[in-house]
């Protein structure tokens, strides 16, 4: 309604005599524009400044756009009447999730239960997208490969681009996402998620991604490659309903257990754990070791090209070579 015609119906209802009947039309859904705010404070209103991100009270997808060529009028008494204003559909983002080094995940957090057909994504810096839930376990299946995707991607693109600044022998091989379950029960929540990374001689476990040089001294722990043990383990070594899990075995003997989202991601972890150790063993080609052979202390030389060489630890004299 423009001032116009509401100058004329006011006129009317002046001259109607001293009784006058009104019908009031009660629509069960208003129209997708009566919902946008119009106004010139409006976030849906074009600007110079826009940042590109449309406000969430704009939940029609409706937008008021301008455009030179566009003769069509519109008049309304918060927007002066331009003949460059039409109403536009486009998409209005209400939460907006960067996708490099965050995480994703089916199951219920810090447990062994799949949701179905749903999950949720998180990322780095906490924000979360809430529970994503899809009409199918293939759609599911379809946005988690997408997502799985395009994380891996930034994650390829982002280590490229640190390794310019680390030595030959330092560089980055793997850096991911997984869940490591920890050997404490009693604990409410039995899986927490774990940033391993794969750089140089070691395997890191971290809390959080590392950003700066000094966030890799701060790993929560620290492994060299050669001397631990990576096993994918089968559905019947499964300790409970999670899927695509592994184990790593320390020289000390700790077991350390972990989860990943998707086959692909197992795979992919797989890859990563055997490149790295092919890479330290060719650069170091032989480790000693101490050791005790009948209440002798004794040398273990493991030599990757010539073999294993036992040997007196005091006089030196090799006890035996393989």
């Amino acid at each position: 309604m423009d001032f116009r015609t509401a100058c004329e119906e006011v006129q009317v209802l002046r001259n109607a005599g001293e009784e006058v009947t009104l019908t009031v039309s009660f629509l069960k859904r208003a129209p997708a524009f009566l919902k946008l705010p119009l106004n010139e404070d409006c976030a849906c209103a074009p600007s110079d400044q826009s940042s590109g991100t449309s406000s969430p009270l704009c939940d029609s997808g409706l937008h008021l756009n301008f455009h030179p060529n566009n003769t069509d009028t519109l008049s309304c008494s918060s927007w002066p009447a331009s003949p460059g204003l039409r109403w536009e559909k486009r998409w209005c983002d209400l939460r907006l999730i960067p996708l490099l080094h965050s995480r994703f995940s089916q199951y219920v957090p810090g447990t062994d239960l799949s949701r179905q057909n749903a999950f949720q994504v998180t990322a780095v810096d906490g924000v979360c997208s809430g529970i994503i839930q899809c009409l199918s376990a293939e759609d599911s299946l379809d946005w988690l490969q997408a997502i799985a995707t395009n994380i891996s991607n930034l994650t390829k693109h982002n280590i490229k681009k640190i390794n310019r600044n680390f030595p030959v022998n330092q560089q980055i091989v793997y850096m991911g996402w997984c869940e490591a379950r920890e050997q404490d029960a009693l604990q409410d929540r039995v899986y927490l998620p774990t940033f391993l990374a794969l750089r140089g001689s070691c395997l890191y476990k971290f809390l959080a991604p590392p950003v700066t040089t000094w966030d890799w001294t701060r790993a929560e722990k620290t492994f060299s490659v050669y001397e631990i043990m990576c096993k994918i383990l089968k559905d019947s070594d499964l300790l409970d309903r999670r899927k695509h899990c592994f184990t790593v075995q320390s020289e000390s003997g700790e077991d350390l257990y972990f989860s990943v989202e998707l086959d692909s991601d197992l795979a992919q972890w797989e890859r990563a754990f055997q490149t790295a150790t092919f890479l330290e063993v060719e650069r170091i080609q032989c480790k000693t070791y101490a050791c005790v052979l009948e209440s002798h202390l004794m040398g273990l030389t493991i030599d990757f090209s010539t073999g294993f060489i036992c040997f007196d630890a005091a006089t030196k004299v090799l006890c035996g070579q393989l």
